[in-house]
C-alpha cells in the first residue's frame, strides 16, 4: 500500500481523518489559509464536538491550476474535533460578527493515545485551543469547488 498523493484526489471531495499525532500535518496543509467568518465555528458541549466551516484553498489543485493556467479555487469543508472538553480562544473578540479568521496551522500536543491539547492559529495573534481526550480531526469538503476571489493563491513571507 502506498501513501495517498494530491495527484489522486482528481475533482472528488476530500473526506480525511487525523487519529495519530503523525496524521495531522496533512490536514493542516489543506486547511492553511482557510477562512471563516467568526460565526461558523461552533463547540457542542454536550456532543463534545468543536466545529468550523472554511472556506479552504485548494492547495490540491495549485500546480494543475497553474500548468492549465486556469483560476485557483476554494471549497467549502467542514473541520470538526471530537472528544473536545475544553475551549479557549486568545486574540478573537467573538461579540465582532463580521469578522472574518484565517487559520494558519494546527498543532497537537500530547501522547498519541490520550488527552492532549490541539491549537488551531490564526492569522493577527489569534488562537483556539481544545482540550481533547483523543485526537480525532476530520476534515470533509462539502460543496464543489469554486474560483478563488482574490484570484491568488496565499502567499507567506
Amino acid at each position: 500500500m502506498t501513501d495517498a498523493r494530491f495527484e489522486d484526489c482528481d475533482e472528488a471531495p476530500l473526506r480525511l481523518i487525523a487519529m495519530v499525532p503523525e496524521d495531522l500535518p496533512v490536514l493542516a496543509a489543506l486547511v492553511q489559509d482557510a477562512v471563516f467568518p467568526i460565526t461558523e465555528m461552533t463547540y457542542a458541549r454536550p456532543r463534545r464536538r468543536f466545529a468550523m466551516l472554511l472556506n479552504r484553498f485548494r492547495w490540491e489543485d495549485r500546480e494543475a491550476a497553474e500548468r492549465e493556467r486556469r483560476p485557483y479555487e476554494r471549497v467549502q469543508a467542514l473541520l470538526t474535533v471530537e472528544t473536545v472538553t475544553a475551549v479557549r480562544s486568545a486574540g478573537i473578540d467573538r461579540g465582532q460578527k463580521d469578522t472574518i479568521l484565517s487559520l494558519l496551522g494546527l498543532a497537537y500536543a500530547g501522547p498519541a493515545e490520550g488527552p492532549g491539547r490541539l491549537t488551531l492559529t490564526l492569522a493577527g495573534d489569534g488562537a483556539i485551543e481544545l482540550d481533547v481526550e483523543a485526537l480525532e480531526v476530520s476534515l470533509r469538503d462539502t460543496t464543489r469547488p469554486y474560483r478563488a476571489v482574490s484570484g491568488k493563491a496565499p502567499q507567506h513571507g
